[in-house]
């Protein structure tokens, strides 16, 4: 491992110079990894596992839309493709890649085949951490093991086609075999990690939910609405609002801060951004501060899993989420934004 300074703490991670390639294959040489779930995470994981040299193959609902996505990803009926209980059959390692509420449905079908020596591999710490309302409880002679690309599946196989990676994090929540760690570092180079950093089951999935709540996707939608709302309501025009709240972080502030830093993008815009930025950066930190100790909290005591087991598991839940998806897609902010991102350049060609 290499110790690296985080803005004062040290930590230490594993990157694939220290941890190579031909190691990682060499300690899955014997592995059968069976990817149960073929969804959000699962294509890219098994994808760049198969294109590194390791024995993969998927499991999924025989006939379904995601079945066939695997068939025509080069995944063969019979030979790399099966049911899922007959891929955790034959798996040793099981990648248990569906959804948190697809997991705790599973698990009693799955359990049986969690035979003494497997590894369970989980890409969330949800199920485990918050077993009390999932019943997800492994037999004890198993290594139970999670790595957790820190972006989407999508991103985690295109990023590996571009020769780069996701940074992942990674945790033993049993160690059976002694080897475990061993392992889940080799698994984690394997699926095309960037660098892998130790947490624990339980700090991953704080992170997670909180993160996908709050700055990653809950709190910057809300945020962008309410901007763009003011700007409307101040008499701009939807096309002026949208690219002052949406297409301006999109397609220029944010490869700034990704580059070198929110320091960075700060120093390379005009004097006026720069100062009126600082001046209001404390007050909405101030201001949204409650809500995210509220939001963790929710996390923390099990609340948030509470309602997604709840909504997730009712018979008209696609029906209802797509409502909403359907009702945000309709707001005038967002049809302004398919207005101007089909006015981008590279959409206009041709």
């Amino acid at each position: 491992m290499a110790k690296i300074n985080f803005g004062g703490v040290w930590e230490e991670v594993v990157t694939s110079e220290e941890f190579t390639l031909s190691r990682a294959q060499e300690v899955l040489k014997n592995e059968t990894v069976a990817v149960l779930g073929y969804g959000v995470q699962g294509p890219g994981q098994a994808l760049n596992l198969r294109d590194n040299g390791i024995r993969v193959i998927v499991g999924q609902r025989e006939g379904g839309k995601t079945w066939q996505k695997a068939v025509d990803d080069g995944f063969v009926p019979g030979k790399t493709l099966f049911p899922v209980e007959e891929a955790a059959k034959r798996g040793t390692v099981i990648e248990y890649l569906l959804s948190d509420a697809g997991q705790t449905q599973m698990w009693p079908t799955l359990k049986p085949y969690l035979t003494k020596g497997k590894t369970l591999y989980f890409s969330h710490g949800f199920s485990i951490t918050y077993r009390d309302q999932t019943n997800v409880i492994p037999p004890a002679d198993i290594d139970v093991v999670l790595v957790a690309p820190k972006g989407s599946g999508r991103s985690l196989r295109t990023n590996f086609l571009d020769g780069s990676g996701i940074n992942s994090s990674y945790a033993i929540f049993q160690d059976a075999s002694g080897k475990a760690t061993e392992k889940t570092i080799a698994l984690g180079i394997a699926i095309g990690s960037g660098y892998l950093f130790p947490t624990t089951f339980e700090k991953e999935v704080f992170s997670d939910l909180t993160g996908e709540r709050g700055v990653l996707m809950g709190c910057l939608a809300g945020v962008m609405e309410a901007q763009y709302n003011v700007l409307r309501k101040n008499g701009h025009s939807p096309s002026e609002a949208f690219n002052e709240t949406v297409e301006e972080l999109t397609q220029s502030l944010i490869r700034l801060v990704a580059e070198n830093g929110m320091d960075w993008m700060y120093a390379n815009c005009s004097t006026t951004a720069q100062r009126g930025a600082l001046d209001w950066k404390g007050p909405f930190s101030n201001a949204v501060a409650p809500v995210f100790d509220k939001l963790y909290e929710s996390v923390r005591t099990g609340e948030e899993t509470r309602i997604v087991l709840s909504v997730n598991n009712a018979p008209d839940y696609r029906e209802k989420l797509n409502a909403e998806l359907e009702t945000m897609n309709k707001t005038e902010m967002w049809q302004a934004g398919a207005a101007v991102r089909a006015l981008r350049p590279e959409n206009r060609k041709g």
